[in-house]
């Protein structure tokens, strides 16, 4: 059993940030959660108003977290909040790039590459890939100046790995998401800082379809995996 404060609380002084922290339901949540639980000063992002009501969720047992409202795939709304982060709780040290996939408000479009349209495939590769890219190129330059760093990029399975139809402009973002991640990791690691890959699988979040939480009923545990972790059982 722990028995530091440091074993307790690993990230203590360190800042954190989050992307794509929206839904409660959402990995990006129970990222920032955990790392609120390390002891780290955490920003979490969003495109809506909503990530605000997630900042005082996690901040309810002492934890120091920031909302920042902001669209990644703008490089100067990037830079702000990049900058806002400095400010309030110092250079970012641990990033965990996990907006994409979806965005409020914007209908998802899956179609067949014969019938995509243009627009939904650069939609797609912005949200997805593009977010990744400008969170890392503006924070790249203090990390490499400390000396430390770790960067998690949360890729998928569906396009490193697999794929369906209807699904190329993601997957190929996803894919897309691993190359830079191996090619980040050659350049950073003579700089102490580690770059890796989440790959996850069927995972049920607020923006599962029905199709896909019918999908994660075929995998080896009979259901889709959840962002947080479950309380134990009673006597477990």
């Amino acid at each position: 059993m722990p028995n530091s404060t440091d074993e307790l609380r690993p990230l203590a002084g360190r800042v954190a940030l989050v992307t794509g922290v929206g839904s409660r339901e959402g990995i990006g949540f129970a990222v920032a959660e955990q790392l609120v639980r390390y002891g780290a000063s955490v920003a979490i992002t969003s495109t809506t108003e909503r990530v605000e009501d997630r900042a005082r969720e996690l901040s309810r047992d002492g934890g120091s977290v920031s909302p920042q409202i902001a669209d990644l795939t703008d490089r100067p709304a990037t830079r702000r909040i990049v900058s806002a982060i400095e400010r309030e709780h110092g250079p970012v040290e641990v990033l965990v790039n996990n907006a994409g996939m979806t965005q409020v408000g914007v209908p998802d479009s899956d179609a067949p590459v014969h019938q995509l349209a243009p627009s939904e495939w650069d939609r797609q590769i912005a949200i997805t890939l593009t977010t990744a890219f400008n969170v890392v190129h503006e924070v790249l330059g203090s990390l490499i100046g400390r000396g430390w760093g770790r960067i998690v990029n949360v890729s998928s399975v569906t396009g490193p790995l697999v794929s369906y139809a209807g699904q190329a402009p993601y997957a190929a973002a996803k894919a897309g998401m691993d190359g830079l991640t191996r090619t980040l990791a050659v350049e950073l690691g003579p700089y102490g800082i580690t770059v890796n890959s989440v790959l996850p699988g069927w995972i049920a979040t607020a923006s599962s379809s029905e199709s896909e939480l019918r999908s994660g009923q075929f995998t080896p545990i009979g259901r889709p995996a959840r962002p947080r972790r479950l309380p134990p059982r009673s006597g477990s």
